[in-house]
């Protein structure tokens, strides 16, 4: 699509390059109130709900998916929400170089690519590197949520969390009933549940 076809989205999209060499939360969002990550926000579903529903917290989704990105900004322009924006771009990038260490409240990662081919798990996002980087956003006692529908991803990630140093892993979330289809935390886990699927649910703290 061409550039000039492309309506100015800002603040609620913006690309890693808008947002410079350096994110200050104060100056990103025009206060001090704490910030939370959608890493592979997708289409938004949480991001949105969240951002409508705690408005005392300041969320971003980190989307790599310029096209995903966009729509769930869309979203959150046409409602005006002050508390929610969507960067597009490699998370890492943002993660190891853009973030501030310990500025962040909580991680939230659900149901990211599980790329299914032995040959293709490197490209996983949780890896080794991946944690460290979560290690390093969190503020202390601060919060990572994952949830994934694929058994195998999620003991492996599991196992990088539980034997990090710096993370302590908290009592399973329990799953509760969708009062209607945007009720769920996801849109993945709404098509995973109705499918009658398994989700694990998992939550650790930063020391």
């Amino acid at each position: 699509m061409p550039i000039a076809s492309i309506k100015p989205m800002k603040p609620w999209f913006q690309t890693i390059e808008d947002v410079g060499s350096s994110l200050k939360w104060s100056e990103f969002f025009g206060n001090d109130q704490p910030v939370e990550l959608d890493i592979g926000c997708g289409r938004g579903l949480f991001l949105f709900n969240a951002a409508l529903t705690t408005p005392q917290v300041n969320f971003v989704g980190l989307e790599i998916d310029y096209h995903e990105g966009r729509r769930t900004a869309t979203r959150l322009m046409k409602q005006n929400l002050p508390n929610a924006r969507v960067i597009g771009g490699d998370c890492k990038a943002l993660l190891t170089e853009r973030i501030f260490p310990g500025s962040v409240q909580a991680a939230h990662v659900y149901f990211p690519d599980p790329w299914w081919k032995k040959r293709h798990h490197k490209r996983r996002l949780f890896n080794d590197e991946f944690t460290v980087m979560l290690a390093r956003i969190l503020r202390p006692e601060g919060l990572v949520h994952h949830w994934t529908d694929v058994a195998d991803y999620f003991q492996m990630s599991q196992g990088l969390l539980d034997h990090h140093p710096d993370f302590t892993r908290c009592p399973t979330p329990a799953e509760r009933e969708a009062a209607s289809d945007m009720d769920y935390h996801t849109s993945f886990e709404r098509k995973k549940r109705k499918l009658g699927l398994p989700i694990y649910r998992g939550l650790w703290q930063r020391r």
